[in-house]
């Protein structure tokens, strides 16, 4: 007897381990846990610049702003790091006004070579100082028009390899070049997606873990299909603009069986809304999930102070109380509260402190959570149609405006 179908059952935690196995040796994302950073941290001994402008958009800035913003406070670096994104000219104005352009470097980043937010404002750049070999490099793919510019101006140019998506790519030249230039340890960036790469694929408790947490997900995506991260410190706030590309723009696609799927991704940060979106999530429909991210050692001991304020005195069990103990006690409070009713999937991720190794380890999990949720589903997590027609539909409006 032949037999052949095209049913899709629910597979088993081997299966989808096995997927990834085999999906490593085509996307390129996994195996950066294993190069070497020798060549960015080389090329940052020759900058002489004070400010490092970069300009991108979305998976060209937004890996590279989450690990600047979480660290920058904890490190003494002699450089600023800028991100020229949007085409919002009131604010690329004012972010423009608070860089020295004479003293800059400028990292041009797009994976295609093409992106329209991209290329405009590196002309308005141009429009400003001089850009040549000497205040500009450009991160691309090899066989971009952006890399064909950079060779015919002599600029020197970082590969993003074509099996990396932009999403993706943070740990590749698009997030180690700027960071190593400011002064950020990519060896420890490196180190720790390194450390979550061998056990996740050594089959360790991570691993485990992370399977699941991707089925679980996949399997009451109909229930809870949105996916509320929960940081308790405003150092995660790029973090969680990060996460919510990298979880909408790879999960919300159509499956093998022409079904539409989607999971919303949604960041909050800690304490702040707990006085607005932790009501929604407490009261609201059980359509959520929760994950809390907790920082265990904030690396500041900044203390609320032994004063006495008339009237405000039943308030006194505060005095002494380091913030960061606070905020934690207002994590916790938060979880308890929530686990409490019985109904609100939630879970907690407690990073070590305000290291580069804990949040490269943590944006390399989400990673693997994403790509192992999509094999659950049956989806490609690293195109995005979606997104591209938009691009086309804009292109040809631009064009047939400078035609007409």
């Amino acid at each position: 007897m032949n037999y052949t179908h095209n049913f899709n059952p629910t597979i088993s935690d081997e299966e989808v381990f096995q997927k990834i196995v085999d999906e490593k040796e085509s996307i390129g994302y996994y195996n950066l846990a294993n190069q070497d950073a020798s060549i960015y941290k080389e090329y940052a001994k020759t900058v002489k610049q004070k400010n490092i402008v970069v300009i991108g958009i979305g998976g060209s800035t937004l890996g590279t702003y989450a690990i600047y913003k979480f660290l920058k406070h904890s490190k003494k670096l002699d450089k600023k790091l800028f991100f020229l994104e949007s085409t919002d000219p009131i604010e690329l104005k004012s972010k423009i006004e608070q860089i020295d352009l004479e003293d800059s470097l400028f990292i041009v980043i797009s994976k295609s070579g093409t992106t329209v937010e991209t290329i405009s404002i590196f002309k308005y750049i141009n429009s400003l100082v001089k850009c040549d070999k000497n205040n500009t490099v450009v991160v691309t793919e090899s066989d971009s028009k952006l890399n064909s510019f950079a060779m015919a101006n002599g600029m020197k140019s970082f590969e993003i390899p074509k099996n990396v998506g932009g999403r993706f790519s943070v740990f590749s030249a698009v997030g180690l070049l700027p960071l190593a230039i400011v002064g950020i340890d990519v060896d420890e960036i490196l180190g720790g997606i390194k450390d979550l790469y061998d056990s996740f694929f050594g089959k360790q408790d991570d691993c485990k873990r992370i399977l699941n947490k991707a089925r679980f997900i996949a399997e009451y995506k109909n229930k809870f299909n949105i996916n509320v991260v929960f940081s308790y410190s405003s150092r995660l706030e790029g973090f969680n603009k990060w996460y919510v590309q990298l979880w909408g723009e790879s999960l919300g696609k159509v499956d093998i069986n022409s079904t539409k799927q989607g999971l919303t991704p949604v960041g909050i940060i800690g304490p702040i809304d707990q006085h607005s979106f932790l009501q929604l999530i407490v009261e609201g429909t059980r359509d959520k999930t929760v994950t809390v991210i907790k920082v265990e050692d904030f690396d500041n001991h900044f203390k609320v102070p032994n004063i006495t304020l008339e009237g405000l005195e039943e308030l006194s069990y505060l005095e002494g109380i380091e913030f960061s103990s606070l905020i934690n006690k207002q994590a916790d409070a938060t979880i308890e509260s929530i686990n409490n009713l019985n109904d609100i999937p939630c879970d907690v991720m407690t990073i070590d402190g305000v290291k580069e190794r804990s949040i490269s380890r943590l944006m390399y999990e989400f990673e693997l959570l994403t790509s192992v949720v999509a094999q659950f589903l049956y989806i490609n997590a690293y195109d995005q149609p979606g997104v591209e027609s938009g691009k086309i539909i804009l292109k040809d409006k631009l064009k047939t405006k400078v035609f007409s």
